[in-house]
């Protein structure tokens, strides 16, 4: 069942196919679950911001990067969060200054104290190197999972920061991002699936430094099924940094959620009985290393910088 905020989303994106330029003449009425759906795009390319599309397109083809549910091409879906995570960040990708702005901005105002950051590193395991890369993977499965898609059957980070510490540390930054997700109650540790996945990840949350194994029952149930995949794979890249080419002494795990996604963030999760931070914050140890930010504090930054004004502007008219 769809909430009001994404409902919401939903018709505002819609209209603004008709009543802006930002979509360059695009058309709805896609194919969704095989119905034509007035908030899917007939081409996916006209869901990219329009200076990146060649480009973004040529880094998941190049990198081998599925799209979300289309797989080879950008999804119609005006509310993917896959789409609105490229939007907002890869047209600033291989601007290293402008990376690591962004990032110590963020610091600044969300991280510790004390968590700032001297240099962003090229990302080696993306063929174009840039700061930023997208559907991140290990290069070694430490998570059991026996997949090597990006973006597919295996745990991948939407967006990924690697950087230099002020204290000369490499640190990786996932980023998790979310637009209008909600989710039921479902308990993906039941059935046969279920018993896959507690294979897979159970001894890893009982090895975990950041992850409580009191909690495992909470870390089968969405978003935190995600969140606890992404936390192993960060803790697990810092493990292997003798071997993964991104080599990673520490990490933050960034959590990007509009504000105004009520049923996500508000709702009260049936295994804590709490709402979505609440509820995460009790079953990880290190709060440093967990933050939840506002894509538009995000796009209030982009907007300030002279060189991406167009960029603020589109992000500005299009999420906000």
């Amino acid at each position: 069942m769809s909430s009001k905020y994404q409902e919401d989303e939903r018709k505002r994106q819609a209209a603004l196919i008709t009543e802006s330029d930002l979509f360059e003449g695009a058309k709805v009425w896609g194919l969704y679950r095989e119905k034509k759906r007035a908030f899917m795009l007939l081409d996916g390319d006209d869901n990219l911001y329009p200076a990146i599309k060649d480009d973004a397109k040529k880094y998941f083809t190049e990198n081998k990067v599925s799209w979300w549910v289309e797989g080879k091409q950008p999804t119609g879906h005006l509310l993917s969060s896959q789409i609105a995570c490229v939007n907002h960040l890869f047209a600033i990708r291989k601007d290293k200054d402008t990376v690591l702005s962004l990032l110590n901005h963020i610091a600044e105002n969300k991280f510790a104290e004390g968590d700032r950051f001297t240099e962003v590193l090229p990302i080696s395991s993306d063929k174009d190197k840039g700061f930023i890369a997208f559907e991140a993977i290990s290069g070694y499965d430490h998570l059991n999972e026996r997949s090597s898609i990006r973006g597919s059957d295996r745990t991948s980070i939407d967006a990924l920061i690697y950087a230099k510490h002020t204290n000369g540390e490499k640190w990786i930054i996932p980023i998790e991002w979310m637009y209008t997700e909600h989710y039921s109650n479902e308990d993906k540790a039941k059935g046969s699936n279920g018993e896959i996945r507690r294979s897979r990840y159970n001894q890893l949350i009982k090895n975990s430094e950041q992850l409580k194994q009191s909690y495992t029952g909470l870390f089968y149930y969405e978003p935190f099924y995600q969140l606890m995949r992404q936390t192993l794979w960060a803790e697990q890249m810092v493990l292997s940094n003798n071997t993964e080419s991104v080599k990673a002494d520490n990490f933050i795990h960034l959590h990007v959620i509009p504000t105004a996604n009520d049923k996500l963030l508000k709702k009260i999760y049936k295994p804590s009985s709490k709402d979505m931070e609440a509820s995460w914050r009790d079953a990880i140890s290190n709060q440093d290393k967990y933050k939840i930010i506002d894509n538009k504090f995000i796009i209030d930054y982009i907007s300030t910088l002279p060189s991406y004004a167009k960029l603020g502007d589109y992000l500005s008219k299009r999420y906000l």
